[in-house]
């Protein structure tokens, strides 16, 4: 009989972007299983009303805990997290991790002159989850949020660096140099797909943080205290599942994970 050590890790996001989050899972836990859904059908999540991520989120949630059944779940979306986390904890009777946490503590333990920049979509920025975890987690250093409307959309069309989403990031990023911060959290998953027009504008003296690594050591921290970790060795068939156009996710997930995603199916949740 299988133990339950053995069942996957659930992973979601609204699309590409928490792809990020289970590459670095991939990488850092070999011996479990990655099931990733990307709800590219109504992505962007950032625009949207909290109820209706919430929804969203308690949606495939429920189809990773009761029909693929998971031993645990990676919100690997900062919307979703900022929105749906303490909802989701209180609904499903398994561990649930978000990404606003870890990159928190990431970016705190790298700042140098104390001003930490979080860039995220509309609706995570709006929520205040950012400022707000700060505070809960009695960081010390300032932090300055602002909205990046346009990265997602970017990112999703597969352009990280044509001429035009670096004008939008100049125009976008210029309040944070203004500010004088030190440190960069891509408070999107999306995000980290745009390091490198990012890193341009901002210049070599500020560094970038991205929460995918600090979400990973996080996991596996959690398994190993809970004793989830699955011990045997070898090769993991990761799946991913798609709301969307299941060819398009697989040409561009493939690009953006790696040979892991070849394959894709698709999961259709109502409207």
């Amino acid at each position: 009989m299988a133990s339950p050590n053995d069942r996957p890790i659930g992973v979601f996001d609204s699309g590409f972007g928490g792809l990020t989050v289970a590459r670095a899972l991939i990488d850092l836990l070999p011996n479990e299983q990655i099931i990733y859904i990307g709800d590219s059908a109504r992505y962007p999540y950032g625009p949207r009303p909290a109820s209706e991520v919430r929804a969203f989120s308690v949606e495939i949630v429920d189809h990773l805990v009761n029909v693929e059944g998971v031993k645990m779940v990676v919100v690997a979306c900062n919307t979703a997290s900022a929105f749906a986390l303490d909802e989701l904890r209180e609904r499903f009777d398994i561990p649930i991790l978000g990404v606003i946490d870890p990159g928190l503590r990431s970016a705190a333990r790298a700042t140098r002159n104390g001003a930490i920049g979080v860039i995220g979509t509309v609706g995570t920025i709006a929520s205040g989850a950012y400022q707000n975890h700060a505070r809960l987690m009695n960081i010390k250093s300032r932090v300055y949020c602002f909205a990046c409307p346009g990265f997602v959309e970017f990112v999703e069309r597969g352009e990280f660096d044509s001429d035009q989403v670096h004008v939008l990031a100049e125009r976008l990023l210029e309040p944070l140099i203004d500010l004088g911060i030190d440190t960069l959290l891509l408070g999107c998953t999306h995000y980290p797909f745009l390091a490198r027009t990012i890193a341009d504008v901002m210049g070599r003296e500020v560094l970038l943080i991205s929460s995918a690594e600090e979400t990973a050591f996080d996991v596996r921290e959690m398994l190993e205290r809970a004793g989830m970790a699955r011990s045997d060795e070898g090769a993991r068939s990761h799946r991913f599942l798609s709301s969307g156009d299941v060819g398009w996710f697989v040409e561009m997930g493939g690009r953006l994970l790696g040979p892991e995603l070849d394959h894709a199916e698709c999961v259709v949740f109502g409207h």
